[in-house]
Parts: C-alpha cells; structure tokens; sequence
C-alpha cells in the first residue's frame, strides 16, 4: 500500500471527521464523546490526481491505566510506523493542552513529513488563534487551520500533503477484490479472529461485549487468493441498543454486510444458533451474499465424536430450506480450524461467481426434468425446452418453457436442489425465474 496518511492527536479533536471529509463517505463514527474511535480505520481518498489511503485513529492519551487506552495507543504507534505522512489534529476551540504537548513529545523522534491540522478552525478569529501551536515546536511546516466539518482549508493541506508522495498510487487498490465480512453478535471473537489470522493486533480484543465499534478493514492474501476482510461491530436485538454509538456501530456492520461478497455469520458455541443469528443470515441472503456459519469457542464445550454431527445437525434443522449454508466448528484462542475457515470462505465466493456452460447445463438439467417433469395444471402440460445461467453477480438461472405461469415453489425447490446436487453452490443463494418460450 502506497502513500499512507495517518490522522492521529488526542481524544475529540474531529480526526473521525477529518477522515470521513478526505474518504468523502461517512465511514467513521462522529460523537461528541472521547473515545469513539478505538482501531485503525482504513479508507482511500484522493487529490489533484494523486490517490492515497487514510488511516484514523482512536485520541492518544497518556498515563492512563484505562484498558482501552492502552490499547488505542498501541494502534495509534502501527499507524505511524504504517504512514508516509502523519496528521497531527489539534482543537482550536481548547487551544494547546496538556495532552497536546504529551503527544507531541511522543512524535518528536519521527523524521516523516508532519502536519499540525488545527481543526475547527471555523471563522478567522478562531484561524488566528491555531497559531498558539506554533509552540509546539514540532515541524518546519506551517500550521494548516481548517474545519473539517465544512471543509475550510482542506485543499490547502493537500495541497501540501501530496507534494509528500513518491508516485501517483493505485486508483483505488481495493477495486475488483473479493470482500468477506465476519458478523455476529457481540463477544462472539470477531476481532480475535482477524488478528490470529493476520498474526497482529489489528482490532483492539477485551473481555467487554461492544469493543470494536467501526468496520475494520484489512487486506489478506492466503494461500495466493487476495481479498479483504472485515471485522465489525457486534450486532444485538434493536431493543437492547439504547446508546447512539452502539446504534451507529450496529448501521456500519449492517452496511459492511450489504457491501460484502460473502458473510461469516460467528456463533459462540456454548450459546448456539440463537434468533439474533438467523436474522443474519436472512439478511445476507436477501442481499444475494455468500454465506457461512462459523462456530467459535469450540475448545469450551465438552464433547465426544458424535458432539459436532449433533449440533451440527441441529443448527440445520433451524435453518429449515437453507440447508446449503456450510457450518465449521473452530476454536479462535486455540487456532484450531481458522484456516480452514477462512479457506470456506474463500471457496463459497468461488461458487458464488461461478459460471456454468449452456450446453453442460443443458445437458444435465434436461435430463433431471425428464425424470421428473412440472406436474400438469388444469389438464396442460408444461413443458421446459432449456435452461441457462444469466450474467448477473450472483448465480441465477433462467427455465425457458411454454407455461411459466403454472409452475409451482415445490417444483422450483426441486430444480435448486438439482442444481445444487450437480454443481456446487454450497453457501450461495440460487435464484430460478421462468421464461416464455
């Protein structure tokens, strides 16, 4: 990843807002509370013909024993080390704290280029007083005072942000590949399993339902597949939400769901399929998504070997006529079967964008029908010339016949079945209409 800009600074000073203005989408949480942000958030931007990636970053405090802080502060450090440039967002309404001078002591020993941004800077009173952080006495660049909610004086900052670049970077890198995103509810190990597979701390791990609160974005290569996977927020009954982040953080997995190619629905193990998760999963499937189930803390359960085939058979049974939705038994902390899991994955978008021949279709379909044939309606018989798959993203399949009209959801759930008998879509939806011919 080419040209990296790091948004980073203390707690409330907008470098949510800064990021979402630069990625030109609503991507990162807003609040008046400290704190909101917690992991790295990745998103690509550009100007004047140069595109880059932005990194935002949870507020860097110090001598803090808070848990989360201190974990907001390692991902604060991966993000420098990570950035070709480095944002230093401060507050003109509050002026140079003393959290502003800790953290600028923290970045005294960077030799990247480094701009001071003081933010909310919305009319020229408030513009003259960002020169209060001159003082700092951080970097040879000039103090660039803008409002990141309006926009003010963001040009002028890239302006001299770009001159920073070494080339030109890709459009956008992330266009083209495969997006699988892991959902669930919360403490399920969502993040626990981004940062096993990754080998690093991505996503900030507690104890505490509700920890991640943005979609994590992350770019993996497995095996020599390439595609992005997103961790998010967990998802819990409408009713129990009652804070606006949590509300929020709910819409951005929601959202990352619907953008994804292919879900891994997380279960905890020793709570089982539960309705939250069959929501999911129904979610996904009327977004036409891949979709697996994956189900974690499996080193909690005590078992024998018929254990897995007896839950396994259980969680089919809720599933009703989603039966085709493959289920694996992992252990997160133990890294027993993630590979494989997300190897799953990967092969359900591989059915996902299948394509089959006409003719191989034809061939094998046709004679499927001739075994067992539409029933008659009313005294007509119905008869199906040929099939074929249509160029859409998603598997569907047109039946070309001469009543369309008269055939039944019993015979369109048969011709799936068949379907699914002779090719593989495990973990995709399949969708059958009828043509007049």
């Amino acid at each position: 990843m080419a040209n990296i800009v790091a948004i980073v600074g203390r707690p409330n000073v907008g470098k949510s807002t800064l990021f979402n203005r630069l990625v030109e989408e609503r991507k990162a949480i807003e609040d008046n509370l400290s704190g909101v942000t917690r992991d790295r958030h990745y998103g690509h931007a550009q100007w004047s013909g140069k595109f880059f990636s932005v990194i935002d970053t949870g507020g860097y405090v110090t001598g803090s024993d808070d848990v989360f802080e201190a974990e907001i502060r390692k991902q604060v450090k991966l993000a420098i080390e990570e950035a070709d440039v480095i944002l230093f967002v401060v507050d003109c309404n509050d002026g140079l704290t003393d959290l502003d001078t800790e953290f600028a002591n923290e970045l005294r020993s960077t030799t990247k280029p480094l701009f001071i941004v003081a933010n909310k800077a919305d009319n020229q009173e408030k513009a003259l007083m960002a020169n209060e952080f001159y003082s700092l006495g951080l970097s040879d660049f000039e103090i660039y005072p803008i409002a990141a909610v309006s926009g003010s004086g963001t040009g002028d900052l890239l302006d001299a942000v770009v001159t920073h670049f070494k080339d030109e970077g890709e459009e956008d890198p992330d266009a083209g590949v495969p997006k699988i995103s892991i959902l669930g509810r919360p403490n399920v190990g969502k993040s626990s399993f981004l940062n096993a597979l990754l080998g690093q701390e991505r996503s900030i791990v507690t104890d505490e339902a509700g920890t991640t609160r943005d979609a994590i974005h992350t770019r993996y290569k497995f095996f020599g597949k390439d595609f992005i996977i997103t961790d998010t927020a967990g998802i819990r009954k409408k009713g129990k939400v009652k804070e606006d982040i949590e509300f929020y953080s709910v819409m951005r997995s929601l959202r990352t769901l619907e953008e994804s190619d292919v879900v891994i629905v997380m279960v905890d193990a020793t709570r089982g399929l539960e309705a939250q998760d069959i929501n999911l999963i129904a979610l996904a499937i009327k977004n036409n998504k891949g979709v697996m189930i994956m189900v974690n803390k499996w080193d909690l359960i005590e078992k024998d070997h018929k254990t897995m085939n007896k839950i396994k058979d259980e969680m089919l049974e809720r599933l009703g006529e989603h039966k085709w939705i493959p289920i694996i038994f992992t252990s997160v902390t133990e890294k027993q079967r993630i590979f494989q899991a997300i190897e799953l994955a990967v092969k359900v978008f591989e059915n996902k964008t299948r394509r089959i021949p006409t003719s191989k279709l034809n061939d094998i379909m046709l004679q499927e029908i001739e075994k067992y044939p539409p029933p008659a309606w009313k005294g007509k018989y119905i008869k199906i010339k040929y099939s074929t798959q249509l160029p859409t993203k998603n598997p569907v399949f047109a039946f070309f016949c001469n009543l369309p009209q008269y055939i039944k959801d019993p015979y369109t759930r048969f011709l799936e079945n068949r379907l699914r008998e002779n090719f593989d879509f495990e973990g995709v939806p399949v969708k059958i209409i009828y043509k007049n011919k």
